[in-house]
């Protein structure tokens, strides 16, 4: 039999991702890693002497359940156990993963992704992604068994309907009193649709909720974090407080203020921020953010006497960067934000009760706290490529970035990028003016499809 190959890079940087039924989300792979997830697992100290479990969970695409069953099958196949949350958030795995006796949690979930892309996140019982060295493990035990010719087998699971609760038990002990507020919630219909009609009610919160019925190919389909316009238009119809919105596997929310101005990530890390600065919670006075963010919120940590350090964009990186410097706040303008004190890895639905808690205690609106940071002008085109070579290969491109530093001379930003997930180059411009954004932005990704070529 010839040995079967799979990419060098099985594990890209938020586990393995593909189009669900395909290599390598087919059945097979998602068996293979459950017997190699399993196989590792049983080389580790027990955890309070039990058998080694794995908790599985994820989010509401109609994929999630045969791949978690193979997973389970492979896990089987090793003698490791298997615990099924069903439909449940990324940061609730990883929750629940560490406070339990999990030696590990899978998560299924593509997250932002249309419904038929899916994947598979390893988390360890430390609630943190699995280190490079182990997921490099990993993969060569996924390819001695997938050259096996062994064949997959699923197992069938069911629910434990508790595990939801005690996520969310969890999250309602990090803030204290009620909400006086409505609130219009998008779940994208997605995993926050088992959590946050628990959550927000029990809190006071009076919610008008939107995209809460998932039938598998809903997910993200014109809802939830990128996808504002249901959200803005309801908040301003019934006269809420705000919006919140969150993607498919709730690691990340955005907002929409009462007037339904869209309050992103770096607005909340500003707000988050300062209001732990004020209380004396802010070790060193020091935020972490990614080169994506503006420099308007640059400009307002500095009014604050806080320090922003950048990070290469990921929660990856800067999770690492926050571990490093004992940061207790870090994130991403797409609305990923970390708060270390309660959690190890982004959660929306932790993010939205600390807004609310600071629009309560404030006793102003999201608007007008919002106002606070000044964006400068930005802009991000997704260039679609047929191949990724290192920018510094091309030539063009680098004309480009050169000729808009120059002209920018300290008072505009240029990220350019390629996306770690999706056959993508991301230009991002900030500047004083909305003309040169759009030029530079222009000029910079005509530069890529030259050289890359493009796909329509």
């Amino acid at each position: 039999m010839q040995p079967i190959t799979i990419a060098r890079e099985l594990f890209g940087t938020d586990g393995i991702r593909g189009v669900a039924g395909e290599p390598p989300l087919d059945a097979r792979t998602a068996h293979a890693l459950g017997v190699a997830l399993g196989t590792w697992a049983r080389r580790l100290p027990a955890i309070a002497g039990t058998e080694p479990e794995v908790l599985i969970g994820m989010d509401t695409r109609e994929s999630g359940s045969w791949l978690a069953e193979q997973v389970a099958g492979g896990l089987l196949r090793v003698g490791v156990g298997a615990r099924f949350a069903g439909v449940i958030t990324t940061p609730g795995v990883a929750y629940l993963t560490r406070s339990g006796r999990f030696i590990a949690g899978v998560m299924i979930s593509a997250s932002h992704n249309p419904y038929y892309d899916n994947g598979l996140k390893v988390i360890s019982h430390s609630g943190y992604k699995l280190p490079d060295e182990v997921e490099a493990e990993l993969e060569q035990l996924i390819a001695e068994w997938l050259a096996s010719g062994e064949e997959a087998y699923r197992l069938p699971l069911e629910v434990d309907p508790s595990l939801d609760n005690v996520y969310a038990e969890y999250l309602a002990g990090t803030v204290a009193g009620k909400f006086p507020l409505r609130v219009v919630v998008d779940c994208a219909n997605g995993a926050a649709t088992q959590v946050a009609p628990y959550l927000f009610p029990r809190l006071g919160v009076e919610v008008d909720w939107l995209a809460v019925s998932p039938d598998g190919r809903n997910i993200n389909l014109d809802c939830g974090s990128l996808h504002l316009g249901n959200l803005q238009r309801r908040v301003t119809e019934i006269g809420a407080d705000l919006g919140i919105a969150f993607d498919g596997d709730a690691d990340r929310a955005l907002f929409v203020s009462g007037s339904g101005k869209v309050v992103d990530g770096d607005a909340v890390l500003f707000l988050a921020g300062s209001s732990l600065k004020r209380a004396g919670r802010l070790p060193g006075d020091l935020v972490v953010a990614t080169v994506m963010s503006n420099l308007g919120l640059q400009k307002a940590f500095e009014s604050e006497g806080i320090v922003m350090l950048r990070t290469p964009v990921g929660d990856k990186y800067v999770l690492e960067e926050m571990l490093k410097r004992g940061a207790v706040l870090g994130g991403e303008q797409s609305g990923h934000v970390i708060f270390s004190e309660y959690a190890t890895t982004g959660d929306g639905l932790l993010t939205a009760l600390r807004v609310l808690e600071i629009v309560r205690d404030s006793g102003r609106t999201l608007d007008s706290l919002s106002d606070d940071i000044k964006p400068f002008p930005q802009k991000l085109v997704n260039v679609k490529v047929k191949q990724k070579r290192p920018l510094i290969e091309l030539p063009a491109v680098q004309a480009e970035i050169q000729a808009a530093e120059v002209e920018f001379a300290g008072s505009g930003r240029i990220v350019v990028r390629f996306s770690g997930t999706e056959p993508l180059a991301r230009v991002m411009i900030e500047a004083e003016s909305n003309e040169a954004v759009e030029r530079w932005t222009s000029r910079i990704a005509d530069a890529i499809r030259l050289e890359l070529g493009s796909v329509n």
